[in-house]
């Protein structure tokens, strides 16, 4: 089968850009934030959105996301020290076959509610693996099941729970 292709939203970075794009988080914060060091062979056609753990700082974690405008926003995560009680499910790829790791993430809220100590939480794939789950072939149900259109319908809707969180972030909705 050829390699699926689509227009990601996902756009290469620089570390210039990365820095430039956060929403929630202070200028000390993005000062001290450890960075990829791969962003030049990074496959950008195949992310939906850049994700990492800070070396530097355990249970920090950082994603660069694109917001419904299209604009990079870069977004400040705090992993959560509690492992979940049962086997929890991805916010954004939703994959129930998931073999990853899964684990809450809280984000300051954008603005005056982020700097009252508003968050938002969600449940993430640990490292960030969701572009790849979403491309990955799952199990044909049926004969004749439209294994690309599957995808694409994957992809799609990833995109708009990663924008959509974005959203919520900036917009407190």
């Amino acid at each position: 089968m050829p390699p699926f292709e689509q227009d990601t939203l996902m756009l290469p970075l620089t570390a210039d850009t990365i820095r430039s794009s956060f929403i929630n988080a202070s200028r000390k914060e993005v000062s001290v934030a450890g960075l990829p060091d791969d962003l030049d062979t990074r496959d950008w056609d195949s992310l939906d959105y850049l994700g990492w753990h800070d070396p530097k700082f355990a249970g920090r974690a950082y994603a660069v996301l694109p917001a419904p405008d299209g604009a990079p926003a870069g977004v400040l995560l705090r992993q959560s020290n509690a492992a979940p009680q049962r086997r929890q499910i991805c916010e954004w790829c939703r994959d129930p076959r998931l073999i990853n790791e899964v684990v809450f993430f809280s984000a300051r809220r954008v603005g005056e509610s982020g700097r009252r100590g508003n968050t938002v939480g969600t449940l993430l794939c640990r490292n960030f693996q969701c572009s790849w789950v979403v491309r990955a072939d799952s199990p044909a149900p049926y004969d004749g099941f439209d294994m690309d259109a599957d995808r694409r319908r994957r992809i799609e809707r990833l995109q708009q729970r990663v924008a959509g969180f974005a959203d919520m972030l900036i917009t407190g909705r």
